[in-house]
């Protein structure tokens, strides 16, 4: 067997660069690059490897700067994202906290379901200099380091003690990324002597190598007692999650709808299953849904969940679907999700192959038409209300929808919307009309503050006709807006509307709700005689100024009656600019979007002596009668919380 002698930063680089992903006609490469942050522990192996590889070879394996470790992680994420799981990006960082700043990036990739590859320096591995500069020592157990922290929120971990292990790690790293079931974060902690050392490298290891993604179709027959259970509904309902889009199953999605006339709602992450005015689509569903799907989802008799994970916003705290008889078909590929709730009917499968089939059966089959009317007039009666909700109403600090409604105005169907945090998310998903399948991106799994630029610039990177709008209010901004730099160093082209509330809005509205009246939610000056953030003036912080020092160019939209109008026409400046653009605008936080009859379980103080948060409880009492202990069961399965 021939082999080369290379290091084993060396050897990761090299095997990473001639990695595929296969998906039936496409192939892609896997590991499109590496962002690196450099210190001790990663600058002598992996970021030697990528030294040399840039001079030898440039194509063979890009390097990327990033400014902050968590923020190259959600570059990564958000790529793989756009790239529908296809590709993505590993991420090297130093020793200490250089990796650990990667953890909350890990979160959010697996909590998402989306692959991101980490390469975390770990301490000596031959402990001749123990301790090292920022080790972290753990007297009772000296085999665990800091990177032991991303074992719970990695799909795949493993830790490189010997230069011979680095080929059972990467083979089985790389099939976890390629996973549609298992993938997420994959992470292969290194020490950094090891990373310098030699090892002998069989040349068939370095090779190109396919990773073809699975698409398993349903058990045999099990689609025919699906389409029976389909027949048999009065009214059935699709929720159609992210799995639909990973899938690209969309053309499959819409050909049962157009046949059966089965109406749809979407999660966050199946935003863009359908088109915005598809007639079957009712939107957004739950706790952040809207009043059309909500309402068919409250009397809906069979719930057809499509590559959703059912989480508590999806499903309105388990309080979204009232029908005593309701009964649920979870079709999903991981079988974790399609068992989830006491399903029904389970049908672990591909989302596309099993929708493929299932509208082969139901070609004759149509919702009845008296159904089928109330679903016409939820669709219309929510979408009026948007229409007026979107109009300009020449405030000169305007409402959050209004800003909403003008950025959706102006965008088209190669733009990408990219949301994460605060009380954005949950106004986009019931507002924006999503006009491309992969024209909606916000991260709600881990609902991740900060994430929402490095997001931009990832997607950025896949595909240079589409433009990444960034949505971001002023809390996130000042999370992680260290990312403006790499899209000035890189020439990348997104849009960041900065929404200045002067604090967090949404955790603003939900203290409302739970009567704290926003605490601790004012960006205000200390109030030294009264200890606290509530009544101080606002601070004169100008982040309209702080991003113009970062090297982007910034419009302000003033406040004025004008603010909406402004707000149009920068946006297509900032469109026909072929650089990042940021536009300043002041929203007023107490002005809310419609109401889309959803509900969030949020527990409330069961005893206070204030007034507001009694009086949430009464009101939180009142809800929590409606909570059903698991979706596939009968209505008298009740959250025990209503006998006291």
């Amino acid at each position: 067997m021939t082999t080369i002698r290379m290091t084993v930063g060396q050897a990761v680089v090299e095997f990473l660069a001639r990695q595929y992903t296969v998906d039936g006609s496409t192939r892609v490469r896997t590991i499109q690059g590496t962002f690196g942050i450099f210190g001790h522990g990663n600058v002598a192996g992996i970021g030697q490897a990528l030294q040399q590889y840039a001079i030898e070879d440039p194509a063979l394996m890009p390097y990327f700067q990033a400014r902050n470790e968590q923020a190259m992680v959600h570059q990564a994420t958000a790529f793989s994202r756009v790239s529908r799981r296809l590709a993505t990006f590993a991420c090297t960082a130093s020793v200490g906290p250089g990796s650990t700043n990667m953890i909350t990036g890990a979160a959010v990739a697996t909590t998402n379901r989306l692959p991101v590859l980490l390469l975390p320096s770990d301490v000596f591995a031959n402990r001749a200099a123990d301790p090292v500069l920022q080790q972290l020592e753990v007297p009772h157990d000296l085999t665990m380091t800091v990177n032991d922290a991303f074992k719970p929120v990695s799909k795949f971990f493993d830790r490189v003690n010997r230069p011979e292990q680095i080929f059972s790690a990467l083979l089985n790293g790389m099939r976890v990324l390629t996973d549609p079931v298992e993938t997420g974060a994959v992470t292969i902690s290194l020490p950094q002597d090891v990373q310098t050392e030699l090892v002998d490298v069989p040349q068939e290891f370095l090779q190109e190598r396919d990773w073809h993604i699975r698409r398993p179709r349903p058990d045999e027959g099990l689609m025919v007692e699906v389409a029976r259970q389909i027949r048999a509904a009065k009214r059935p309902l699709i929720i159609a999650g992210g799995g639909v889009i990973y899938s690209d199953a969309h053309a499959a999605l819409q050909n049962l709808v157009e046949t059966t006339h089965i109406p749809v709602s979407v999660t966050q992450a199946g935003m863009g299953s359908l088109i915005w005015d598809h007639p079957q689509l009712l939107g957004a569903v739950g706790a952040t849904g809207t009043s059309a799907a909500n309402r068919i989802a409250k009397e809906a008799d069979l719930i057809i969940g499509i590559g959703t994970r059912y989480s508590d916003f999806t499903t309105a705290s388990r309080t979204a679907f009232q029908n005593p008889d309701v009964k649920f078909i979870n079709i999903n590929i991981a079988s974790f999700d399609a068992f989830k709730h006491g399903s029904a009917t389970p049908v672990v499968a591909d989302a596309k192959a099993a929708l493929s089939e299932l509208s082969t059966l139901l070609n004759s089959f149509k919702i009845e038409s008296e159904y089928s009317d109330q679903i016409q007039s939820e669709i219309k009666q929510w979408n009026s209300n948007i229409d007026l909700a979107f109009i300009d109403q020449k405030r000169p600090r305007p409402s959050q929808t209004e800003i909403i409604g003008a950025v959706n105005e102006a965008s088209d169907k190669n733009d990408v919307l990219i949301c994460a945090a605060g009380s954005l998310p949950g106004d986009l998903h019931k507002l924006w009309r999503t006009k491309a399948s992969l024209g909606y991106h916000v991260e709600y799994a881990f609902s991740c503050m900060g994430y929402e630029i490095a997001a931009g610039v990832g997607i950025a990177r896949w595909d240079s006709e589409r433009t990444p709008i960034v949505m971001v209010g002023d809390g996130s901004y000042l999370m992680m807006h260290t990312e403006l730099v790499t899209a000035v160093a890189e020439k990348l082209k997104l849009i960041v509307i900065l929404i200045q509330n002067h604090g967090f809005a949404s955790i603003g509205h939900l203290s409302e709700t739970v009567g704290s009246q926003r605490f601790g939610t004012k960006y205000r000056y200390h109030n030294q005689a009264e200890n606290n953030f509530e009544t101080g003036g606002i601070l004169p912080v100008d982040l309209a100024l702080n991003a113009e020092s970062l090297g982007v160019k910034v419009i302000r939209i003033t406040e004025s009656p004008e603010a909406i109008s402004e707000l149009t026409e920068a946006i297509k400046k900032a469109k026909a600019s072929n650089s990042t653009t940021l536009i300043h605008i002041h929203s007023d936080p107490l002005l809310y979007s419609p109401d889309g009859e959803g509900w969030w379980d949020v527990p409330i103080a069961e005893e206070s002596r204030i007034k507001s948060t009694q009086e949430a409880l009464i009101s939180y009492r009142k809800n929590i009668l409606k909570q059903r202990r698991l979706l596939g069961r009968g209505a008298t399965e009740r959250n025990p919380k209503e006998q006291s």
